[in-house]
């Protein structure tokens, strides 16, 4: 049976556009459309249940496992004597699975929501602001609104390799609630999510193998903090390189990968798999090409810098985009940050907000942590700007003797003349935190000249790394 229904807005997801209703929209008939996310396709998006937030719960469970590597420098003497992983698993989504339950509760019967429908299912586009959304039940319901805003996110995908998908491979969607823990664990991938994994279960005791088609992991990063992380991962576990993965059996054994490297073949094993090589908007499950929406070649909604949907180069009056949709960045600060741009422009139509004026910061918890903002030193090179470095080791300050650490830096780059900021990149302890010193700079404008020097420097504490660095751009 299939019923139609006009709204005023109609929202798409349950991530970012989460935090789209509220008071000011009391006037207006919104329906909320989600299709969920992971396998049990549950509300509240990808950062709640399946990204962000329960990853960094593992991260710092695995921090707190790691340490009696780092025991022994220090005098001491450490041991790992058990992981109790289903406790692991269970103590972080005891916590997560009822918010996610009580989100969707919140969002279907709360008074808040009076004028907020809740719609389960598959959305579709028939029409410009027209969609067919197929329901759990098999049901359909045809919906149309005069404002839609479209925050469907993003998904993990398997890469074209010959039997990969037949021997039905972990992604981040499904690995953080496995039963129990793999003798071995072979990460096809090297970005973000393969190094913040391979982190998590080799500090739990798996042994990890990551598998990189290119020479060094993270290469999104600055060249020298990929080569650095590569150094240390490549000592901590086995470590893959230039090899090119060509099939992937599955037996009662575990799993097979076949692949080549200088035209040899290599052979590897493990008791699972999980694959980190990339994730797709979900732009193809809303089949915007019916409602004439650009998309770009990664499948992404082309969107302008007030996140206005774009259909033959041109705005598409009434419909907005924003987070893993239509970002290349897939960060829920981003999404965030998109999603109040959306609101305020929805509701000031003469006061239109540009989304992209801030500089995009990215943290990565693996071990060590990398962080940076701005641009890598190729780019500012290949500019044409003049151009000066800092870098900065944590063996070299106070605290960096404290903690004995050995492998970190911070990379600063300026412009030479005016010392304005133009990147910040670190790999070390605490890298996530000490970068918003730098992101807090180069969104207010101060160079490094006003950073370093009008203002004291906590001694000897671990911000030091950052002034340390300011000071050598100043010479």
């Amino acid at each position: 049976m299939t019923d139609e229904t006009h709204f005023d807005i109609a929202l798409i997801g349950s991530g970012s556009v989460n935090s789209f209703p509220g008071p000011e929209f009391a006037d207006r008939r919104i329906v909320q459309i989600d299709r969920g996310v992971g396998p049990d396709h549950v509300f509240g998006g990808t950062c709640l249940n399946l990204g962000c937030i329960p990853t960094k719960m593992f991260v710092h469970t695995a921090n707190l496992a790691a340490t009696p590597a780092e025991a022994g420098r220090f005098g001491l003497t450490e041991q790992l004597r058990h992981v109790d992983w289903p406790a692991i698993r269970d103590r972080i989504f005891g916590r997560i699975d009822p918010i996610t339950a009580g989100g969707e509760e919140y969002r279907r019967d709360h008074e808040d929501n009076a004028n907020l429908t809740l719609l389960r299912g598959t959305a579709a586009f028939t029409g410009e602001k027209t969609l067919r959304v197929t329901r759990p039940d098999g049901g359909e319901s045809i919906v149309s609104a005069d404002t839609l805003v479209l925050g469907a996110g993003s998904r993990p995908v398997l890469p074209p390799i010959d039997g990969l998908a037949e021997a039905a491979p972990h992604t981040s969607d499904t690995i953080m609630r496995i039963d129990q823990l793999p003798s071995s664990l072979a990460i096809l991938g090297s970005g973000v999510i393969a190094v913040e994994l391979a982190h998590v279960f080799a500090s739990l005791g798996v042994e990890v193998t990551v598998i990189a088609r290119s020479e060094k992991v993270l290469r999104v990063a600055d060249a020298d903090v990929s080569a650095r992380l590569t150094e240390i991962l490549g000592e901590r576990l086995h470590l893959e390189t230039q090899l090119t993965t060509t099939s992937v059996r599955r037996s009662v054994e575990g799993v097979e990968l076949r692949g080549r490297r200088d035209g040899a073949e290599v052979v590897l094993h493990a008791e699972e798999l999980l694959v980190a090589t990339g994730r797709r908007p979900n732009s193809d499950l809303l089949d915007v090409s019916a409602a004439g929406i650009d998309t770009l070649d990664d499948g992404r909604v082309a969107v302008d810098p007030y996140q206005r949907v774009l259909g033959g180069g041109e705005v598409l009056e009434g419909l907005w985009a924003l987070g893993d949709l239509s970002s290349s960045h897939q960060l829920k600060h981003v999404a965030n940050h998109e999603q109040r741009i959306v609101r305020h422009n929805i509701l000031h139509p003469e006061q239109l907000r540009r989304a992209d004026t801030m500089p995009i910061p990215s943290g990565v918890f693996t071990h060590p942590q990398v962080a940076w903002v701005g641009v890598d030193e190729e780019t500012a090179r290949r500019s044409g700007r003049d151009v000066k470095v800092a870098v900065q080791e944590y063996a070299s300050i106070a605290y960096g003797w404290a903690m004995e650490d050995t492998t970190g830096f911070v990379k600063l780059i300026a412009d030479a003349g005016t010392t304005e900021i133009l990147g910040a990149h670190l790999i070390g302890p605490e890298a996530t935190t000490l970068v918003q010193l730098m992101i807090q700079a180069m969104s207010t404008g101060q160079t490094a000249r006003d950073i370093a020097t009008t203002q004291y420097w906590i001694h000897p504490a671990m911000p030091e790394l950052i002034e340390n660095a300011l000071i050598q751009l100043l010479d």
